[in-house]
């Protein structure tokens, strides 16, 4: 679109300066107050042809009331605008407001285009981690308050894309918090890597409790069974519909949230004291970078994560001992539980239930004590799972005591002879997926 030198003239006028004015009356150009501004809707269906760039010229206009489609479906701004304009005494605190969206706008708009340019590039010029990122988030939800009490929340998303959380509805209870959707968020992540019918209880972002069973009810009891003293005040997160018997098991659990499946039809409130029901899996990925971005000084940091982490078909036996079918599972299961654990991780399980979960420590072997620990022998004839390498034998040591019959880690240490040596000496089969998966 190209714009005529008298709408332009129309468009920039300063009607406070007196040139300005004395150029308007001698060309005949009539100033415009109100701007209504319809971009070409790109991100319905991107392509060149619908980049719209007579569109943008005229939106950051700094001396005009403007409107985007973004702010005009907003009535009593629109005739609280119309009505100013046409008095020319727009007030300045609403024009600075409808600046301000104009601008959001544009730049939305042009954080598209280019991500979308990064995402069809030719195969030959695509990067795993792009030059720039161009990020355009809008609130889309108040939080109750943040981390802390006194500390302010909200949730954002990126303009033009939806979240799982757009479709999840919440049926009773308190406003959600910062952590209350933190938390939500990774337990809702961590049970839908399993297939299986699964249950998962998070407690500050990591999981203090997962099981997969024949039915929900049993998945629950057993994932709960793990840690029923960290399970208070968690978060449940179940990847089927709840059903009666489940919500009656919950009941008697202090439970923050607990978010499922979506029932076919609405479905009943239960005793939870924030049910969350979702109709749909966990949020995509993008291929170009995933959800993870830490905000540090002057930077972001961010990462490319795989789809899947259950790459189970590459993984080396490393020691003598060769995994049995049932070994495997669990070996899988603990590895897949493992990567959700915040670093140092060492995770115990049997039959695909979690029994002992050690996070967050400065050394490994700390993490491994505090696993077996709470597994207090149940995890015996089991797996457990290493996030990263065995820097020395000593973990491998007091999972062998804890009685597992098989070890999985990604490899890779000086001393991995030591380590294997070790697992040889117990009778443990070791295995190495050369893949680490530290969480930070």
């Amino acid at each position: 679109m190209t714009l005529h030198p008298k709408v332009h003239g129309g468009l920039l006028a300063d009607v406070d300066d007196p040139e300005h004015l004395a150029d308007l009356q001698k060309y005949g150009i009539e100033p415009i107050s109100l701007v209504v501004v319809n971009l070409y809707p790109f991100s319905s269906q991107p392509g060149i042809e619908l980049i719209d760039v007579g569109g943008p010229t005229m939106v950051p206009l700094r001396r005009r009331t403007m409107l985007t489609s973004e702010s005009w479906s907003t009535r009593p701004i629109l005739r609280g605008a119309r009505r100013a304009a046409a008095q020319r005494l727009a007030v300045a605190a609403t024009k600075r407001r409808l600046a301000r969206d104009a601008f959001a706008h544009t730049a939305a708009y042009d954080a598209a285009i280019v991500t979308w340019f990064d995402e069809t590039a030719p195969e030959d010029e695509q990067e795993a981690m792009p030059r720039t990122v161009h990020l355009a988030l809008e609130r889309v939800q108040s939080l109750r308050y943040g981390e802390n009490p006194h500390q302010q929340g909200a949730r954002y998303r990126n303009v033009g894309y939806g979240s799982w959380w757009d479709d999840a509805e919440q049926l009773n209870g308190k406003a959600l918090s910062y952590l209350n959707l933190y938390d939500t968020e990774a337990a809702w992540k961590l049970v839908h890597r399993f297939a299986d019918t699964a249950c998962v209880v998070v407690k500050h972002a990591n999981p203090c409790g997962v099981a997969i069973a024949e039915d929900l009810l049993t998945a629950y009891e057993r994932a709960n069974a793990c840690d029923p003293v960290s399970a208070f005040g968690g978060i449940v997160a179940c990847n089927r519909t709840v059903d009666l018997a489940t919500a009656e098991a919950l009941a008697p659990v202090f439970t923050e949230v607990v978010v499922a499946r979506a029932s076919p039809t609405r479905p009943s409130r239960s005793s939870a004291r924030r049910p969350i029901c979702a109709s749909c899996g966990p949020p995509l990925r993008s291929a170009l970078r995933s959800t993870f971005a830490r905000s540090m000084v002057g930077c972001s940091l961010q990462q490319v994560d795989p789809v899947s982490i259950d790459t189970s078909s590459s993984w080396q036996i490393a020691g003598d001992v060769q995994p049995t079918e049932e070994q495997w599972k669990d070996l899988v299961f603990t590895w897949q539980v493992c990567a959700a654990v915040s670093s140092n991780a060492i995770v115990l399980g049997k039959d695909r239930q979690a029994f002992g979960i050690g996070a967050g420590q400065q050394n490994r072997v700390d993490s491994a004590r505090i696993a077996a620990r709470r597994a207090d022998g149940r995890a015996r004839g089991g797996a457990a799972a290493s996030d990263a390498f065995f820097p020395f034998r000593d973990s491998v040591d007091v999972v062998a005591e804890a009685g597992v019959s098989a070890i999985v880690s990604p490899g890779g240490s000086v001393r991995d002879d030591e380590s294997i040596a070790a697992a040889n000496e117990h009778g443990i089969a070791m295995v190495f997926t050369g893949e680490r998966h530290f969480r930070h």
